[in-house]
């Protein structure tokens, strides 16, 4: 029986995140789930926001399903014991190098990014993020007295294994990757380029790559979206122009991720855990359930599954759209909603 730990967060983490589970009871009824205190959560119920009891039973578990974590009641906490750092020691404990971002502009639904509907038609992009090295995880670090530092910091390994499953997963779409870097500035750029170039050639030869500048690829990714299918980048640039490229489909709402490794996967929505509207049901749990279906695609091989859940979602989002979409549907009503085309 597949075992997934659930660390419903904060905010409205918990709220999106019980609606996940009733989805993965819908169409699981094998999956056993257990619940810990991670984030801010985990730092009131422990004083620590990613507390060893929670390590252990993550590191036993087949896959993990997160929330949303942070709020401001927590920004003035030491840094260690924010709920950020908590995440950061989270996805290292599991080492879950590879971060994948679906970003799609959902059939029917283009006249909700800010983009004109003929732009946004037919966009489909997966980000491949390298997720832990760069300036994140980069020593030294510090800040001292006036002045501060952090150091972005490669190895050719790092850059292969990520660079391997951009390539692999551009194969199972259009078979196209951008692998975006600040060569023309940054010798870790450099590196990072000349390693993606070398495993390409040597290993890739059927899937195109083409190399662009971050400051180009944020420009294009808002101006030409369609024009990319896979795009390979490190740890800052990937979450900067992951986090852009969320308002195409007209919602951080609707995104979800997984981080992949050698073991088990994280799941997440990509959006925070907006503590404005958290206990008034009306959040849009959409990317939760969306990182539910990737968690029974990557973590337990449940193929059709995954498409039954992403299909239902995408109805849902038709026929009950939630408040950020310019509907009325709250958590609840979504949610039955997608239950409902579930059959």
């Amino acid at each position: 029986m597949p075992q997934i730990v659930v660390l419903p967060g904060d905010g409205i983490g918990p709220e999106v995140t019980r609606a996940a589970i009733e989805v993965l009871q819908k169409v699981s009824s094998d999956l056993e789930f257990s619940e810990y205190a991670f984030g801010g959560a985990g730092f009131e119920k422990y004083g620590d926001p990613f507390a060893p009891e929670v390590e252990a039973a993550v590191l036993g578990a087949d896959a993990v399903l997160l929330g949303a974590i942070g709020g401001p009641q927590f920004e003035g906490l030491p840094k260690p014991q924010r709920p950020e750092a908590g995440l950061l020691r989270l996805r290292k404990a599991m080492g879950v190098y590879a971060n994948l971002r679906p970003v799609k502009v959902f059939p029917g639904l283009e006249h909700l990014s800010p983009l004109r509907p003929e732009k946004a038609a037919g966009v489909d992009i997966l980000f491949v993020r390298e997720l832990l090295g760069g300036l994140y995880f980069g020593q030294p670090r510090a800040w001292e007295g006036d002045m501060a530092y952090n150091t972005m910091r490669y190895t050719t390994p790092e850059v292969q294994r990520i660079s391997k499953v951009a390539f692999e997963a551009a194969r199972g779409r259009r078979n196209r990757v951008t692998s975006v870097d600040k060569a023309n500035v940054l010798e870790v750029s450099e590196l990072w380029r000349k390693t993606a170039q070398d495993l390409h050639d040597s290993s890739y030869p059927d899937v195109t790559l083409n190399h662009e500048l971050v400051d180009s690829a944020a420009m294009l990714i808002v101006s030409d979206p369609s024009r990319y299918d896979v795009i390979l980048t490190e740890n800052l640039f990937g979450d900067i122009l992951s986090d852009l490229s969320a308002v195409l489909p007209g919602s951080l709402g609707l995104l979800p991720s997984a981080s992949l490794g050698d073991g088990a996967g994280l799941y997440e929505p990509i959006h925070g855990s907006a503590p404005d509207i958290a206990g008034k049901g009306i959040a849009n749990p959409a990317a939760a359930i969306l990182s539910a279906a990737m968690l029974l695609r990557h973590s337990l091989g449940r193929e059709n599954e995954a498409a039954r859940v992403e299909s239902a979602v995408s109805l849902a989002l038709k026929s009950h759209p939630t408040r950020d979409l310019g509907g009325t549907a709250g958590t609840q009503e979504f949610l039955d909603a997608v239950l409902e085309h579930l059959g």
